[in-house]
């Protein structure tokens, strides 16, 4: 079984490799006394709750917070033949509202996949291609080998799992950092009470490879976002 975490550039601007440093540094350095690496109590709590903030958000963005960005077509376009009925936001929601929606050829289930047997909706080792588009980082960092071993457990043995999400040195992680909203290893709570994780490749590589995974390619892409009006430019 194989990972793919496809995008893109080589080598760092110096603009990225200042935010990656300067948050890793501060993550060493510089944490709230009130949590310190060994104990998290924030963390526990704001994934406990993670259901009712998720819930939160659907309901107020519906489908409308996630753009689609074609990641599928753009980058994983060799591993589908289509790609109409993989949208992201709240997939079962869009999936069953889509026109092209049939139920017998589309499983669509909602599932807290930490916790829920996936192979109880899904036959085991049948599974060709997982997408995680911005949604490992939506977990704990702890509860991920959960999720890994879950879906190993419905994946074809030659079968590919495709992730996109957010990397260390993010603009969003620079701003959730100075606002002292880390709750964990790189691991941060935002406003509305949804919680988001920022990898390195390392870390995501190793968590893979623990997992009996081996990985396919993996890098990091960046884009640059200018704020001409508060002149800022953003690394994401």
């Amino acid at each position: 079984m194989k990972v793919v975490s496809l995008s893109a550039t080589y080598p760092y601007p110096s603009s990225l490799i200042s935010s990656i440093t300067t948050v890793q540094r501060r993550h060493r350095h510089s944490l709230p006394a009130a949590i310190q690496p060994q104990d998290y109590p924030l963390e526990e709590h704001y994934q406990r709750k993670a259901k009712k903030y998720w819930d939160g958000f659907y309901k107020r963005h519906k489908n409308k917070f996630f753009k689609d960005r074609h990641y599928l077509e753009k980058d994983w376009g060799n591993y589908f033949s289509d790609d109409s009925c993989c949208p992201n936001g709240n997939p079962k929601v869009v999936l069953e509202s889509h026109s092209e929606f049939r139920e017998e050829r589309v499983n669509a289930f909602v599932c807290n996949v930490v916790n829920d047997d996936l192979s109880r909706n899904v036959n085991p080792s049948s599974v060709d291609v997982v997408t995680l588009i911005f949604m490992l980082s939506a977990v704990s960092p702890k509860k991920m080998p959960l999720i890994l071993q879950n879906i190993k457990a419905v994946l074809k043995p030659d079968g590919y799992i495709l992730v996109r999400d957010y990397a260390i040195g993010d603009f969003a992680q620079v701003k959730l950092l100075d606002r002292n909203q880390m709750i964990g290893d790189s691991f941060y709570v935002r406003g509305d009470g949804t919680c988001s994780f920022y990898f390195s490749e390392d870390f995501l590589s190793t968590r893979f490879l623990e997992a009996g995974f081996s990985t396919v390619d993996i890098n990091i892409h960046l884009k640059q976002i200018k704020n001409r009006s508060r002149d800022i430019t953003m690394n994401r």
